[in-house]
Parts: structure tokens; sequence; C-alpha cells
């Protein structure tokens, strides 16, 4: 999510374990986790809608030394949510600050997209990644496996991403094309991983943690998806 050569990518993971050892779930407890699914988008829509709020609200310029605070804060409000797992208010609360946060860490890079003719890169990727995230959701819900050691794979090439994305920061030696798909890839796998932790009831998590985790996804492929349909112009 940086406007340099290769953004800095942040995620937001729960490793509880699920409340369901056995995969089996009662009509109650269906019912149960079709309710924190809805919970669940709600919070997210509301987390994608306040970015977007801080993207218009963010000036089309500002020094790079506000982008990092933006930064620092964004890391800091993820912790500060998982703190707050107990004040579901307080919690939500934090969820919407770094929303508009984010919003105002993005902006330049999508303000110069749109202020540089690429205003259809910005909207193809906002469809794209709605659509892409609802094709994953649904097919989360419909098949079953062992989503717990993909998401052990999917966590370490994440790790493997944020080591590659700091030093192509201050090296350059990754194409933000590359890594952009690189980046849609992985983010890809976490986008299922997590609507299969809210099929199999959350792994105890709360509806703002998974919220989070699936807006973090969602930022993450959309900026990737923006670097790709503009041409890997992001700089």
């Amino acid at each position: 999510m940086d406007t340099r050569n290769n953004p800095i990518i942040i995620d937001g993971k729960n490793g509880s374990r699920s409340r369901y050892p056995n995969g089996v779930q009662t009509y109650g407890q269906s019912r149960t986790t079709s309710s924190l699914l809805s919970q669940v988008l709600v919070i997210a829509s509301l987390g994608f809608f306040v970015s977007a709020v801080g993207v218009y609200l963010a000036p089309p310029y500002f020094a790079g030394g506000m982008f990092w605070v933006c930064v620092i804060a964004t890391f800091a409000l993820i912790f500060a949510i998982r703190a707050t797992r107990n004040t579901p208010v307080l919690s939500f609360g934090l969820f919407l600050i770094l929303a508009l946060a984010m919003g105002f860490e993005i902006s330049p890079w999508i303000n110069m997209l749109l202020h540089t003719g690429h205003s259809n890169a910005v909207f193809n990727a906002a469809l794209t990644t709605a659509v892409g995230m609802g094709c994953l959701g649904i097919g989360a819900q419909i098949f079953t496996f062992d989503y717990r050691r993909v998401q052990n794979y999917a966590f370490g090439a994440l790790l493997l991403l944020v080591l590659v994305g700091v030093l192509g920061m201050f090296f350059h030696f990754v194409s933000p094309t590359f890594y952009s798909y690189a980046t849609l890839a992985v983010f890809s796998v976490l986008v299922v991983v997590d609507f299969m932790r809210i099929h199999k009831g959350g792994d105890g998590a709360t509806p703002v943690e998974l919220a989070l985790s699936i807006y973090l996804d969602g930022i993450n492929i959309f900026l990737a998806l923006t670097t790709i349909f503009s041409g890997g112009r992001r700089d």
C-alpha cells in the first residue's frame, strides 16, 4: 500500500482454534454462522466506504512524512483492535479509524491515477475486487478443505512478500507488475482462508477481527489490480 515501487503489505490474522473441532455444525450453529457472515460483510463494507471517504477528503498531495504517519497509525490500530476485542464498540470504532487512515494512505496513488487518465484502472480494479472476492467467498462456503494448513503456507508467503516489498523500496529489484501479481495471488488465497474461517464459526475471532482480515485482503487486492490495470506504472 505504498506509493513507491513495491507496496508494504499489511495483514491481520487470528490463529486461535475453531469452536467446532470436529468440523460438524448443527442447524442452529449453521444459522449462527450465517449471522456471523452477515455481520462481517456489513462491517467490512463500512470499512471500504470509509476508506473511499478518506481518499476523497485527503489533500491531492501531502508530504512523505504524512504517508508514514498513516502507515504507522495503521499498524498500531491493527494491534489496538486485537487488544480491544472484548469491547466490541471500541473495537469497531478503531476499525473505522483504521479504514479512514488507510484512505489517506492510498490517496496519493489513487489521485495520481484519477488525474493522469487512468480512472478506468481504478473503476475496473474496484469492480474486479468486489466480484472476485464475492466469487471466492461463495466458493469458500461451498467447498471444504483443511484451511489451517493452507493458512500457514499463505502466511509464510505473506511474510516473504512483505520482506521483498520492504527491500524493493530501497533496491528496486522487483518490477511493480510482478510484485502486484504475487500480491494478488497471496491475498486471493487469504480471502478464501478468511471466508472459510467464517464458515467454520470464526475460529474464536470477533466479527470486527474477521472483518478486519477481509478488509485488508480486499484493500491489497484492489491496490495490486490498480497497478496491473494501469500498466505497472506505480512509482
